[in-house]
């Protein structure tokens, strides 16, 4: 049965959204001689406790977000909705820690069966296979008749955003090693599409808003990178929601349609002088520095109208420009304890110089890979941060304290919720993005379409089930 009628959809304040972040975490395992492990054998092992208690490899967390084992073997956290910036910060920086936290009941399920390694988790982007795994953001739009065309229109902010909130790689190549913003460009092969196994869009239409279909759509963006400092998580996700904002006012941007999308975005990414331009539709050429500055100029014309200012816009605002500048004069002290991609650079060239080495130097490559470690004792990020050369966005206590506890004003409360009250209880339930349900003969069941109430009396009536029974 269903609980009671489903209450009508709230009033929402128009600068109010749902963000969400899903991430793909790299898997391996170092071990030395002996019989070869695979990388699902080594997933099993890892995700042994999670099927102890969720009996599943696939579960909602006491903090509403998900985690399971995605295609490929890779480990994947998706965040629980978030109204706010530091809500999906602090849950985001909380799934790093909740994966690593799997890794030693892993390693010793391993030993037991004859196998002595180390588990690493890294939050990157690619592999030394040339495989690509990715970080996707959902931001919750209201539904349009035009969406295609809505979408199309961010394109060309996604192909330059990069500059900016791009994670920094070593790009090697047969003529020698470079290093570019983004270590995802490389692997996008098209603007849009709804294929999720056959394609890599930077966005992907599937029509799946995990809300009331009559409203809204969920903007899928897939071609961001994985990054590591907070203050990146903000400016990729923060200047996209300014931008959307503008959009869903349909508010003109200027007209910068791009005339070979794939093209544009390797060349942007593997230009770190900030010099290469890209094709516009209409024939001009622009740097990405420039287009980015053109959203970042229409932006600012309406803070304090159509958006508020706060101090997180303001900062949202600051770090954008900061990070333009830094390409543009290439002076990248302007973000080096901000954006991943200036962070790491830093890092690898002072190692490159100390070792007197060439870029595509192994052990450049092992440094590369030790920066996205999200063990907080292994990783050289997490080092850099405790040294105090990287900035913080959320206190340290939010960020324990998402690992177990939902964001407040989003459905993320009633689903964060129902699923400690039903392990306390010992009940068999099933959960996903907009259903709760105990199993059973009565199949009590809640549909939850609207990701921006945070109280039901549908969902207290099917609690007070699991504790009476």
């Amino acid at each position: 049965m269903i609980l009671n009628e489903i209450p009508p959809p709230l009033d929402v304040d128009p600068a109010r959204r749902i963000f969400g972040l899903e991430t793909e975490f790299g898997l391996h395992l170092d071990t030395g001689a002996g019989r070869p492990v695979t990388p699902e054998e080594v997933a099993g092992h890892l995700f042994h406790s999670v099927v102890q208690w969720g009996r599943s490899s696939n579960v909602f967390l006491p903090n509403a977000s998900r985690l399971y084992i995605d295609v490929g073997a890779h480990p994947e956290y998706a965040t629980a909705e978030c109204d706010t910036l530091t809500d999906l910060i602090a849950l985001d920086k909380a799934g790093e820690r909740i994966v690593h936290d799997l890794i030693a009941g892993g390693e010793e399920r391993l030993r037991a069966a004859g196998v002595d390694g180390t588990i690493h988790l890294y939050k990157n982007n690619t592999d030394s296979a040339g495989n690509s795994y990715g970080c996707h953001e959902n931001y919750l739009v209201r539904r349009r008749a035009d969406f295609k065309a809505f979408a199309s229109a961010l394109l060309p902010f996604l192909v330059t955003r990069q500059i900016v909130t791009g994670a920094g790689t070593i790009t090697r190549t047969p003529s020698g090693a470079h290093y570019s913003f983004s270590p995802r460009a490389d692997h996008m092969w098209e603007g849009m599409s709804s294929a999720t196994t056959r394609s890599r869009p930077m966005i992907n239409t599937r029509d799946e808003p995990h809300a009331n279909a009559e409203l809204y759509r969920r903007m899928h963006v897939i071609v961001g990178d994985s990054t590591m400092a907070e203050p990146t998580a903000l400016l990729k996700v923060g200047s996209t929601d300014l931008i959307l904002r503008l959009m869903e006012a349909r508010v003109p941007l200027p007209e910068l349609t791009l005339a070979r999308e794939m093209q544009a975005i390797r060349d942007v990414a593997h230009d770190l002088t900030g010099r290469a331009t890209v094709e516009l539709a209409d024939g001009r050429r622009l740097t990405a520095v420039q287009v980015q500055q053109t959203y970042l100029d229409a932006v600012r014309a309406h803070v304090g109208g159509l958006i508020e200012r706060t101090d997180e816009v303001d900062q949202i605002l600051d770090l954008w420009q900061r990070g333009i500048d830094a390409v543009r004069t290439q002076d990248f002290s302007l973000v080096a304890t901000e954006l991943d991609w200036a962070i790491k650079h830093r890092l690898v060239m002072r190692y490159r110089d100390r070792l007197g080495c060439a870029l595509d130097d192994a052990r450049l490559a092992r440094l590369e890979l030790a920066f996205h470690d999200v063990s907080p004792q292994r990783g050289l990020f997490y080092r850099l941060q405790d040294q105090g050369l990287v900035r913080r966005i959320v206190p340290e206590e939010a960020i324990e304290a998402a690992k177990t506890r939902a964001p407040q004003t989003t459905r993320a409360r009633l689903r964060g919720e129902f699923v400690e009250k039903a392990l306390a209880s010992g009940r068999d339930f099933t959960v996903d993005w907009v259903h709760l349900k105990i199993a059973g003969s009565s199949g009590t069941t809640v549909l939850l379409k609207d990701p921006f109430r945070s109280e039901d009396a549908r969902v207290d009536a099917l609690i007070d089930l699991l504790e009476t029974v």
